[in-house]
């Protein structure tokens, strides 16, 4: 379910009054690929609950170039929340998910293993109210850049 920013943190509060254990990531997410699977899969496993933050399209294009994203907002959270490991879906527009993580306040955090709890912002906050950090490996290989780059040098 794609859940409203200003509902998010009521929606959080609610699932915890259930027991539910909630895992949360954030990310592009611009073309699915195995990597995101295996990931968003693995990040499921710390808990009951997958609560992905999306970037919105204007902070993608902040982030990574005026030609991304390549989907638009509303087709990644579909195609996000089509795949069994995804629970809900919130979309944010800051440069990091620090304000979002303060008011969810998931059980689990989990980013991928390019990041340390050094160089992740995000981590801070986390262990500030006893969650948890879990870093991912990623799966060698598999990127969206790495698929863009595939698509363009196969035109040429």
């Amino acid at each position: 379910m794609l859940i409203d920013r200003k509902e998010a943190a009521q929606v959080c509060d609610d699932l915890r009054r259930q027991g539910k254990r909630i895992v949360f990531t954030n990310g592009c997410f611009d073309i699915i690929h195995a990597g995101h699977v295996r990931y968003l899969t693995t990040a499921k496993s710390f808990g009951d609950v997958l609560i992905v933050g999306l970037n919105t399209d204007e902070s993608v294009r902040r982030l990574k170039g005026a030609n991304r994203p390549i989907n638009t907002q509303a087709d990644r959270a579909e195609v996000l929340l089509g795949l069994k490991a995804v629970d809900h879906v919130i979309y944010f527009g800051e440069a990091t998910a620090e304000a979002l993580i303060a008011e969810v306040k998931p059980d689990v955090y989990v980013k991928g293993g390019d990041y340390t709890l050094a160089t992740l912002p995000e981590a801070a906050i986390v262990q500030s109210y006893g969650g948890r950090v879990e870093l991912v490996n990623l799966v060698a290989g598999r990127s969206t850049t790495g698929v863009i780059e595939k698509i363009l040098s196969e035109r040429r």
